[in-house]
């Protein structure tokens, strides 16, 4: 008889140990486990198909302990039922026979890795071809010489292979509002008929875009000149090295700036990587060449946090900053208003109080917008204002689908900052039914490290009710209270506290989700996290794991017990967690558009295209449809 292996709950393991022995009893790692005798893992999951078991298990680690063991379904990832102990048997002899033969039915195909995007079962497009399922790849034996096929799944069963190094073609179907797509059938001429239908209707949108792009460049804008003499000695003053795609977003501002027509770029970088330097220094040339900055935040403490950055790197240049928010009293915001019209400030950073009707520049250059999709419909219509009259830089870690797709189409220019700072490790993400006895261990565990911890609740109303729970939890623990609508003055004492390591944890709403910057905090506890959105949970995610030096940081996002989730939570926490590495902040705002639906966002009129060929094929489409019709307008001008 074969020798078992035994998994306890309570275990104390590490996981790398325990992935050991799996590969030792011969489990075949793979990216999601789909049949008998594979194991997947990501994060604090390790996912195990056990060969005597009815389904696949999921075991959840807690640093090093096994804290629990469940099965689940393998087509929506529900839990079934909770064990105390798990057996596993060597995948050897008769089983290991077994197993193979199952699997052959599955501001038999491996995993793909070189387009890590996409997984075995996605639906993908072909140019040629049309939609299909993607099933992994293949070693295929062509012309005597093993090579790498891609494998498609199209209508009627019928599989497709795409040699690996020819896939330039294939892409992620991303459609409407997370509806499966209708396959393609091969040698038909259906999908022939898609293209060109949709096409035909770009043609009208892309003369449409072209009229707007016209209009924008045919206004003259402010021309700053360089001056690379205090540029460099500005930029020797950032206390970090900068990345590759820093300083290729510098550059792109740069010229933007120093063109002829106005500036709308839009900087899309992940948490922490570096898209407040960008502006920084965009704002640093307005002030040399004589122009007045705005620089706009969604919360007044993230406004507070730009405010003291901004005022440190210009102290040694004599520009003024100043503050516009409520953390100032009604008579400084007076002043500030005052002396902005004057032009004794330089630059004015502010919530939307900024876009007040008091408020004006004597000489305004440049507006800096931090995550513009935070600010509400009357306060965007202000800013699109701004867009004809002066330079607009606009910061995003995970942009709104619609700003996504007007930067993919090039009415807006947009720059990518994928590269991570240097020694930043990818956020540890548990998705879980809430604990207390799970909160109080993620919190005295963060504390014994000398860090601190966010624990976010975003309901003003019970807040102080989860402060009282809490405190009586764990009554040597320092808890601070912070949300928007708590008096100004309050709000900031209790922030500096916190930024000053004087509270352990901070209970706050979700006003700590844009750009708020603690390094010393690694983990954050969500409370309901299946009431947030997709970016929500992101930019949350992003406020742990900016410590200086590598330190791991855990992200806990909680449900109700028993709570029965809605479709669109399930995918939005399954993209959490398959989307966890570092720079993930574009594919999230992609993944983002699945869920909530194409055409939701984009019009309706374009939902019907968007979802017989997928929102990349209709951009690419779309790309190509403006080219012809650019090159067109350039040779009838000639």
């Amino acid at each position: 008889m074969e020798k078992l292996y035994k998994v306890v709950q309570g275990q104390t393991i590490e996981k790398d140990a325990f992935l050991a022995q799996l590969q030792a009893l011969k489990y075949q790692e793979e990216r999601s486990v789909e049949a008998p005798g594979e194991f997947a893992h990501r994060g604090a999951i390790v996912d195990i198909y056990p060969i005597s078991y009815r389904a696949p298990i999921r075991i959840h680690f807690h640093f090093n302990t096994i804290e629990s063991i469940r099965d689940f379904s393998p087509t929506d990832g529900k839990s079934l039922t909770a064990f105390e102990e798990l057996f596993l048997l060597p995948v050897t002899g008769p089983f290991l026979k077994r197993s193979h033969r199952l699997r052959d039915q599955f501001e038999t195909f491996e995993p793909l890795t070189e387009l890590h995007d996409i997984r075995r079962g996605d639906y993908v497009v072909h140019f040629d071809y049309g939609v299909g399922k993607f099933l992994g790849s293949k070693m295929i034996e062509v012309t005597g010489t093993p090579k790498r096929h891609l494998a498609i799944e199209y209508a009627d069963k019928e599989i497709l292979y795409i040699p690996a190094d020819a896939a330039v073609s294939l892409e992620r179907y991303i459609g409407v509002g997370g509806r499966s797509p209708k396959l393609s059938k091969l040698n038909g001429k259906e999908w022939k008929r898609i293209k060109e239908k949709t096409r035909l209707a770009l043609e009208g949108i892309a003369r449409d875009m072209l009229k707007l792009q016209a209009k924008r460049h045919s206004k003259v804008g402010i021309i700053f000149k360089p001056n690379a003499e205090w540029e460099k000695e500005f930029a020797e003053t950032f206390p970090f090295e900068e990345t590759p795609d820093q300083l290729k977003a510098f550059q792109d501002v740069a010229k933007d700036m120093e063109g002829a027509k106005p500036m709308d770029r839009l900087i899309c970088g992940d948490v922490g990587f570096g898209k407040t330097e960008v502006a920084i220094r965009a704002a640093f040339k307005a002030v040399i060449n004589g122009k007045q900055v705005a620089f706009l935040a969604p919360t007044t403490i993230l406004a507070e946090q730009h405010y003291v950055v901004l005022k440190r790197r210009m102290k040694a240049f004599a520009v003024r900053v100043e503050l516009l928010s409520r953390f100032r009293s009604a008579k400084a915001q007076k002043t500030v208003v005052a002396q902005a019209r004057t032009g004794a400030i330089d630059i004015v950073v502010g919530t939307h109080r900024l876009l007040s009707k008091d408020v004006a520049f004597k000489d305004l250059g440049l507006v800096v917008v931090d995550e513009e999709q935070r600010f509400g419909v009357k306060h965007k219509e202000k800013i699109k204002y701004f867009r004809e009259m002066v330079d607009v830089l606009t910061l995003t870690a995970t942009p709104i689908p619609r700003t996504l797709y007007i930067s993919l189409m090039g009415v807006r220019d947009m720059s990518i900052i994928n590269t991570p700072p240097k020694q930043r490790l990818p956020v540890s993400t548990e998705i879980l039914e809430y604990d207390d006895h799970r909160v109080k261990q993620a919190i005295e565990t963060e504390l014994k490290r000398k860090g601190q911890v966010y624990f976010v609740h975003n309901r003003v109303q019970s807040i102080e009710r989860v402060y009282h729970h809490l405190k009586k939890l764990l009554p040597d623990v320092t808890f601070g209270v912070a949300h928007g609508q708590m008096d100004p003055l309050q709000l900031e004492k209790v922030m500096t506290k916190f930024i000053d390591s004087k509270i352990d944890c901070l209970i706050s709403t979700n006003i700590i989700e844009s750009g708020l910057d603690i390094p010393n905090v690694n983990t954050i506890l969500v409370n309901r996290a299946d009431a947030f959105g997709l970016s929500d949970l992101y930019q949350l995610r992003g406020r742990v794991g900016r410590f200086q030096t590598e330190r791991q940081a855990y992200a806990y996002f909680f449900v109700p017990k028993n709570w029965v989730m809605t479709q669109d939570a399930k995918k939005r926490f399954a993209a959490i967690e398959r989307f966890s590495e570092l720079g993930s902040g574009f594919k999230i705002a992609m993944e983002d558009l699945e869920i909530r639906g194409a055409g939701n966002i984009l019009g309706a009129e374009q939902s019907g295209f968007i979802y017989e060929v997928g929102f990349d094929l209709y951009c690419r489409m779309l790309r190509k449809v403006v080219r012809e019709q650019k090159a067109g307008m350039g040779a009838a001008a000639a």
